[in-house]
C-alpha cells in the first residue's frame, strides 16, 4: 500500500494527516496508525487524522491517538486539518467541518488558525484541582515551579489512579502574569507529556475563570511548544464562543509505502 500523507505541527503538537476522501486507508488497522505515529519506526506523531467527506459540512474529521484507537476531539489536530484542508483545495479560509464532539467552525488566518471549541457548562471544581471536558476529558491542577515538575510520573499517576481505564488528560498550570499562565500536559493515548495540547489550554482556560484565577475572558497559554490563545464569553453559567488559537504548521509531505 502506498499511502500520501502530510506531517504537521501545532505548537509542538504534532499529526500525520491523510486525505481519504476516497476512503482507501485501512481505518481498522491499529498497528499500521500506531506504526505510521511510532517516533522510532514510523513517520512520528501525537496522533494521525483523515479528512473525509461529509453529507452535510466542508469535511469530516477522524482523529486516531498514537497508541492507534480513535479518540476524541484534539484542539490542536482540528486547527491543522482546517489548514490542510485549505492547502488541498476542500476550503478557501472559513469552514464549519464535522469532528467526534460535533461540528466546529474555524477560519485560517495569516498567523495561523482560529478554532471554535465546543460550549462548556459543567466544570467540576474538587479540593485540589478541576475536571471538565472540552471535546476531550481534562483534569487541571496548579502547581509551582512547573518547569522542574514530574509533569510524566505524576500525570500517569493521576491518569491511572483517578481516572481509570478511560483516562484523562493531566494539566499542570503556573501562572506567569494577569493573563498569561504557563502549562504542561499529560495525554492519554500517548500516555506521555506532549509539547502543547489544544482542548488542555481550553480546559485551562475555562477552569480558571471559573476558580476566579482568570478575571478576563481571553488568555495567553504558554505550552512547551508555543504560546496558545483562547478566548471565550460567559453568560448564566455557561462558556460560549470558546476559540483556540495558534500556528498550524506544515512540516513535509510523505509517501507511506
Amino acid at each position: 500500500m502506498k499511502q500520501n500523507f502530510y506531517k504537521y505541527q501545532g505548537t509542538g503538537n504534532d499529526f500525520v494527516i491523510i486525505d481519504n476522501r476516497e476512503l482507501t486507508f485501512p481505518k481498522k488497522d491499529t498497528k499500521l496508525i500506531a506504526l505510521m505515529c511510532d517516533r522510532k519506526f514510523g513517520v512520528g506523531a501525537d496522533g494521525l487524522i483523515l479528512l473525509e467527506n461529509d453529507a452535510t459540512l466542508d469535511f469530516k474529521m477522524v482523529y486516531y491517538n498514537a497508541d492507534g484507537n480513535e479518540s476524541s476531539m484534539c484542539g490542536n489536530g482540528g486547527r491543522c486539518i482546517v489548514d490542510f484542508a485549505k492547502q488541498i483545495g476542500v476550503i478557501n479560509s472559513a469552514t464549519t467541518f464535522q469532528a467526534i464532539d460535533g461540528p466546529h467552525e474555524a477560519v485560517v488566518k495569516a498567523d495561523g488558525v482560529s478554532l471554535k471549541m465546543i460550549d462548556v457548562d459543567d466544570v467540576n471544581v474538587l479540593e485540589n484541582y478541576m475536571f471538565l471536558n472540552t471535546g476531550s476529558p481534562h483534569h487541571v491542577q496548579l502547581v509551582e515551579n512547573l518547569k522542574n515538575f514530574e509533569v510524566f510520573t505524576q500525570g500517569k499517576e493521576i491518569r491511572n489512579s483517578i481516572y481509570g481505564d478511560e483516562g484523562a488528560n493531566v494539566n499542570f498550570v503556573e501562572q506567569e502574569s494577569e493573563d498569561t499562565f504557563k502549562v504542561r500536559t499529560y495525554e492519554r493515548g500517548v500516555e506521555d507529556e506532549t509539547l502543547s495540547c489544544g482542548t488542555g489550554v481550553t480546559a485551562v482556560a475555562i477552569a480558571l475563570h471559573k476558580t476566579n484565577k482568570l478575571k478576563e475572558n481571553q488568555v495567553n497559554l504558554m505550552t512547551e511548544g508555543g504560546l496558545l490563545q483562547v478566548k471565550f464569553d460567559f453568560t448564566d453559567g455557561v462558556y460560549s464562543n470558546v476559540f483556540l488559537e495558534g500556528p498550524a504548521t506544515l512540516v513535509f509531505k510523505g509517501v507511506w509505502e
